[in-house]
């Protein structure tokens, strides 16, 4: 039996040394309840075995049945998954933080849950850590999933090192359980998030473009494809672009505004971004104007190699003829070239 205390934390003020006592509390193998958006948590370190055979005897686990990692930064997704599929980033960034759990592959052929919460509390002392912490709901197997500090307290007092009590959680039902290994995803418990919105997310085809600036080629063939899109009736395939030394929030030149206005369609709302790796890994095809580009693409994203082609290329524009000229600071002439060589790419191009 553990003598089982409460820290009282307030979200807009928090205590950061309590957020430390518990991280260290993890780190020797001890067991922490905290809030997160959804239900209070068992948070356990991962690594230690001690911890882990406790959790599992609180919650009734077999053996071989894993706990979701709990973790505080998107960018701890590549540390326990593997070959992630453009789709399941998508989702995240749509999603996360929030009241998913999302399962993906790992490595050696496994699995791994991983979830992302939407509480500050969880935020921070997730951040804390520098392992990777697990954390069921805070309840014995077969009992409600609670809501308060209090409850999980009545629930696991004796079991249990420290409760973070938060107050309420925000939203009382357990997450969302998405299986996004392979497509179709599939949603295994509902939750808080509906599976017809999510899955409406992860269904859509996204195609990336990208050149250099991302104001002018890669804007012009954004907006050429939503035309083409448009006129068929599809709305399945979100478009954007890029570009690999864009200044962010960069408005299209006045050149490439009055071609786009052209197609029927207004780019005055464009403003440029950076093909990071986080925007390169949602994209299912990525299109770029030059050879030079996908050598960039590659060193940002080099799991985006069976993803990123040469548009002209792509397109059947000829072997010697792929790529679309910068007309960056050119004259109007020019500008149209590259519009027109995009325009007959576009045209050729299947999604």
């Amino acid at each position: 039996m553990f003598a089982t205390r409460i820290a009282k934390l307030y979200p807009g003020a928090i205590d950061q040394r309590a957020i430390n006592e518990a991280a260290e509390l993890l780190e020797r193998g001890g067991l922490v309840v905290f809030p997160t958006e959804t239900v209070y948590g068992i948070a356990a370190n991962l690594l230690n075995k001690q911890a882990l055979g406790r959790l599992k005897k609180i919650k009734d686990r077999p053996q071989d049945k894993e706990f979701s990692i709990h973790i505080g930064d998107k960018r701890d997704i590549e540390k326990y998954a593997v070959d992630v599929l453009p789709r399941a980033y998508k989702v995240l960034e749509r999603f996360w933080p929030g009241p998913l759990t999302v399962v993906l592959p790992a490595p050696h052929g496994k699995s791994v849950g991983l979830r992302m919460p939407k509480n500050n509390i969880a935020f921070r002392l997730l951040n804390r850590c520098d392992f990777p912490v697990i954390a069921p709901s805070a309840n014995l197997a077969g009992h409600p999933a609670p809501r308060t500090a209090e409850d999980a307290f009545s629930e696991l007092n004796g079991l249990i090192e420290l409760v973070l009590d938060g107050g309420p959680t925000e939203l009382g039902t357990e997450s969302t359980v998405l299986d996004a290994r392979r497509l179709p995803f599939t949603v295994l418990r509902d939750g808080v998030l509906k599976k017809e919105e999510i899955l409406k997310v992860a269904s859509r085809k996204e195609v990336l473009f990208v050149c250099t600036g991302n104001s002018c080629r890669s804007v012009m063939a954004e907006y050429l494809l939503r035309k083409k899109l448009m006129d068929a009736g599809r709305d399945d395939v979100d478009v954007s672009s890029a570009g690999t030394f864009a200044f962010f929030g960069m408005s299209p030149t006045r050149e490439t505004l009055k071609l786009v206005q052209e197609t029927g369609l207004d780019a005055a709302g464009h403003r440029a971004q950076r093909a990071s790796a986080d925007v390169l890994k949602q994209a299912d095809i990525i299109l770029v104007m030059e050879n030079r580009h996908k050598e960039d693409v590659l060193r940002q994203c080099p799991r985006c190699k069976d993803r990123v082609h040469v548009l002209g290329e792509l397109a059947g524009l000829g072997q010697h003829d792929i790529e679309v000229p910068d007309p960056i600071g050119k004259s109007e002439e020019f500008y149209r070239m590259s519009f027109e060589k995009i325009k007959e790419a576009i045209r050729r191009l299947e999604i």
